[in-house]
């Protein structure tokens, strides 16, 4: 065992992508080595312990006990497991209204541009992805159907709601932003794939077309 992690696991990992290694081997790509005294296989198989066996907010200062874990390693570690937390928090969470959504895409109302998603649903209205399906400028995006329903057809999604977000602050729909959502709602009828809202974000507050009875 090495101290550094081999080069044949960055090459497999580039080859055959990032479902090929174990956790450990993720782990092992995260910290890129070990300490002067714990190989980088041992920490790893350390560190994995801790993250299965420790709550989100005790897992830097548990990581801070393993021996040839510093700060850096730690807080790499726990940055990972909350990326990966928030990008999966979504799935399989039952939409009943408008409101519902927003904690699930809150995070793009803090982006200076126009981000445009389609949020794909099963049958029972469960999340199945969060889509990007367009970034704009910081007061206008162009989405086309295509771009929206992509996603939605290739997992077989019963339903979509789209959303996107207004950097300025005006969560009031533009005259576009209509024209846009009567352009989705015709392609939905026509693929079978029903468009249940569009909705619009800032940081403080959303606007609902089903709400305010626009769709």
């Amino acid at each position: 065992m090495e101290n550094i992690i081999k080069p044949d696991l960055r090459e497999r990992v580039l080859k055959k992508g990032l479902k090929y290694p174990t956790d450990e081997e993720l782990i092992m790509l995260l910290i890129g080595s070990g300490s002067k005294d714990v190989c980088v296989e041992l920490l790893s198989e350390r560190i994995l312990k801790v993250v299965d066996a420790s709550d989100q907010d005790k897992l830097v200062p548990e990581l801070l006990k393993i021996k040839g874990v510093g700060q850096s390693k730690a807080l790499a570690v726990a940055a990972a497991v909350e990326l990966g937390r928030r990008r999966t928090c979504h799935l399989e969470a039952k939409i009943k209204c408008p409101s519902d959504i927003i904690k699930y895409v809150q995070n793009y109302a803090m982006k200076s541009q126009e981000h445009f998603l389609s949020i794909c649903l099963s049958g029972a209205h469960e999340i199945m992805n969060i889509n990007v399906s367009s970034v704009g400028t910081v007061n206008r995006t162009i989405v086309h159907p295509r771009d929206v329903f992509t996603e939605a057809i290739r997992q077989q999604a019963a339903a979509v709601i789209v959303c996107h977000n207004h950097p300025s602050g005006n969560c009031s729909p533009s005259q576009e932003d209509i024209e846009t959502t009567r352009k989705l709602k015709s392609a939905s009828e026509i693929l079978g794939i029903t468009l249940l809202d569009h909705i619009i974000i800032n940081k403080a507050s959303y606007f609902s077309f089903v709400e305010h009875k626009m769709l």
